[in-house]
């Protein structure tokens, strides 16, 4: 195992606006909140089980309450109630108003105007939307605001593009809200998301998130999770209950994602007591078994079989997986194949018309991180409550001894709560070892401006643990891996423009196979977590046997003799996470081929006859070639290369690496195809992945690659 910091440069990113309001100082016109993070709220609807009506007026004393199996001392109560809302008097909403919900100053309601109030965020993701989305989009929301928009609703609107924006906080104006709507019209800069139509593993996006992390904001899902987490986080000290209404053209899952993100946004909803009600925003669509037109024309039979209506529409249902998950994990509910979005609002506001706010200070005051399950029960049979079962308690690092912290670690692990305070990214490759059985290298990444050093002697000093953990389907443990790294700097400012890199591996079977890594930095104890599925393949199945695509920027010298890969004469590959490089970098590719066709036949004749082989007479011919293409059109190709002879004897394969200086590319994002002939046997693949070529960057922000030692 090893830990390598490796050079990153540093992105100018927008700061995210979405940052959580400041409390108000009192006036004549607000209130002043003492809000206490200890404090456990939960809202309650009531209905009558025979009429499915609210029932109202119910007091304290009809609710006991219990974490655990052990009582709770009720310490406060509301009833939130829209139609008691008194409307609001639009003359005191102007641009002089205090600090809103979301801390904006135009036009927004103030936080004592929220009781019985429905509280709206209308959700924009232009990212993933092509312009007659947006239309859709629009035109459902101008709809809403006219004409099913109630006196008892304040609407904030979101959008995501090149950031995270706060169009318009919550208000009840409805000529603001129609203007920030009308401001999502236009095709610049929103829809066709890099990658969204192609086969690849990662794609890089152009855009950053956070400027520590530009280079890992690749997958277009993480991006909307993340943005639906800080709108959700944005709003957790309101204790009303809040809609999502979320506008998307389907969230694209490609290769491996980080389910630790999902489970992130899902929890932080939950905590905010924020409801998603996603609407896909592509409406009722067609689906063509040739395809559309952002699809080449299909060989084959798969047209005529069947097979291509049926990848078109698993491929729809993949864009639409992660909105239904959203919305059933937070009380919500998705809107899918339909061109009539008012239902949603409707939904919307069924759902929050009357509820009931309990609260109370737990028995409990353990800060261990645990899930509590709540159970509310009233005094009468014949109603029925719907609220949420529990929450996870906040976890304490600094006061905790060195077994309980390793015990946080393994916690962590084993729990279905991700931490995400410390951003992680991983990438899994498989190499073949013998029939059967596959070596999968993974490298984990933490940016290294999210590590905080302390000064010791005359370097800047940090540790981290990591944790991790491979298991089957069947929840057996299949490989563990528990390791602490110490880095160490020349200057701290230096390591805020790397990255820190760790790699490690497995030998698997194949088969699929669920992986989560937990890792924490030890000055903040803050932690975060990556949990993905992997698929180790059956190469049986295939026509031609190839591993993983390794792309690499750098090569480092591998500290001893391995019986990895990635590891040749001498050098090690450092996999590029995201696939983003620069003009003056080079880009190295590494790949195998197993069992080509001559020579696994001359083998099995020799071996039938007992004869020995000659080396020309077991002669391979396998022929590859890498190209980029931009859109349709092909923008390099390097010469072919044919191998005669298999290179890799232990594994039966014939090995490619290539060393493609960047220079004579344009920046922008590429196609990477290579292609793979066995000419002996009639065999071919063409493997495909996204990247993206940046300029090269000033000397002073590209340090010399560190690497430190591991186990």
């Amino acid at each position: 195992m090893k830990i390598r910091i490796s050079g990153m440069v540093l992105g100018l990113a927008l700061a995210m606006p979405l940052a959580r309001a400041q409390q108000p100082q009192q006036n004549n016109s607000t209130i002043t909140f003492k809000v206490n993070s200890e404090i456990v709220l939960t809202n309650v609807v009531v209905r009558d089980k025979r009429t499915g009506q609210l029932v109202q007026g119910l007091t304290a004393k009809d609710f006991s309450i219990t974490e655990d199996g052990k009582p709770q001392h009720i310490i406060s109560f509301d009833y939130e109630n829209v139609d008691e809302a008194a409307p609001l008097d639009e003359a005191t909403i102007n641009a002089s108003a205090p600090n809103g919900i979301f801390g904006a100053r135009t036009g927004v309601a103030t936080q004592q105007e929220l009781h019985d109030h429905r509280l709206v965020v209308m959700f924009f993701d232009l990212t993933s939307m092509q312009p007659e989305d947006v239309e859709r989009a629009q035109e459902a929301a101008r709809n809403y605001i006219d004409k099913q928009m109630r006196p008892a609703d304040l609407v904030a609107m979101v959008s995501l593009n090149t950031t995270l924006s706060l169009d318009q906080d919550f208000t009840a104006n409805k000529q603001l809200l129609l203007r920030a709507v009308d401001s999502y019209s236009g095709t610049e800069e929103q829809g066709f998301a890099p990658g969204a139509t192609s086969t690849t593993n990662q794609v890089e996006d152009a855009t950053s998130f956070t400027p520590d992390e530009e280079e890992y904001n690749d997958i277009n899902t993480d991006r909307e999770l993340f943005a639906i987490e800080d709108i959700a986080k944005s709003l957790t000290y309101l204790n009303e209950k809040k809609s999502l209404l979320y506008f998307s053209g389907g969230i694209q899952r490609d290769g491996i994602e980080n389910q630790a993100s999902l489970n992130a946004a899902i929890n932080a909803a939950v905590r905010a007591n924020l409801s998603v009600y996603s609407v896909d925003a592509r409406g009722l669509e067609a689906i063509s078994p040739l395809g559309d037109a952002t699809t080449g024309s299909l060989r084959g039979a798969n047209a005529y079989n069947g097979a291509a209506t049926q990848n078109n529409l698993d491929a729809n249902f993949n864009t639409q997986e992660v909105m239904a998950t959203l919305s059933s994990d937070t009380g919500g509910k998705a809107f899918f194949d339909s061109n009539d979005f008012s239902p949603a609002f409707a939904q919307m506001q069924k759902d929050t018309s009357a509820y009931y706010v309990i609260g109370y200070h737990s028995t409990d005051p353990r800060r261990d991180g645990r899930y509590r399950r709540i159970s509310i029960k009233v005094d009468r049979k014949d109603l029925k409550l719907e609220y949420r079962r529990g929450y996870y308690a906040p976890a304490d690092y600094r006061h905790a001894t060195k077994d309980e912290r390793e015990q946080q670690l393994e916690d962590e692990l084993a729990s279905p709560l991700p931490a995400t305070d410390l951003p992680v990214y991983l990438e899994a490759l498989y190499f073949r070892q013998a029939p059967g059985r596959f070596f999968v290298p993974i490298s984990l990444v933490v940016p290294g401006s999210e590590i905080p050093f302390v000064k010791g002697g005359d370097r800047d000093k940090a540790t981290l643990d990591i944790i991790g953990q491979v298991r089957d389907m069947n929840g057996r443990d299949i490989g563990d891996v528990r390791d602490t790294v110490k880095l160490a700097v020349n200057e701290s400012e230096q390591v805020r423009q790397k990255n820190v890199q760790y790699t490690t591996g497995f030998s698997l079977p194949t088969g699929k196979y669920h992986v989560k890594f937990v890792v924490r930095e030890n000055e903040t104890g803050r932690m975060g977590s990556f949990e993905t599925d992997l698929f180790v393949p059956d190469l049986h199945k295939v026509p031609l046997k190839m591993s993983s695509v390794v792309l690499a920027s750098q090569l480092a010298p591998a500290r001893k003799q391995q019986d990895s890969p990635l590891v040749r004469n001498g050098q090690e590959l450092v996999p590029n996470l995201p696939h983003v490089f620069r003009t003056n970098q080079h880009l190295y590719l590494l790949y195998e081929v197993y069992d080509p066709a001559h020579a696994t036949a001359v083998k099995a004749a020799a071996e039938k006859s007992g004869k020995d082989v000659k080396p020309e007479a077991a002669a391979v011919r396998v022929m590859t070639s890498i190209e980029f293409l931009r859109g349709s059109a092909k923008v390099f190709e390097t010469p072919v290369v044919q191998a005669t002879q298999i290179n890799v004897p232990d594994r039966n394969a014939v090995a490619f690496q290539f060393d493609l200086p960047l220079d004579s590319l344009k920046p922008g994002t590429y196609i990477c195809q290579i292609n793979v002939i066995d000419d002996a046997g009639g065999t071919f693949t063409f493997p495909r992945t996204a990247l993206l070529v940046r300029p090269a960057a000033p000397a002073a922000t590209t340090p010399a690659p560190e690497t430190s030692g591991g186990n």
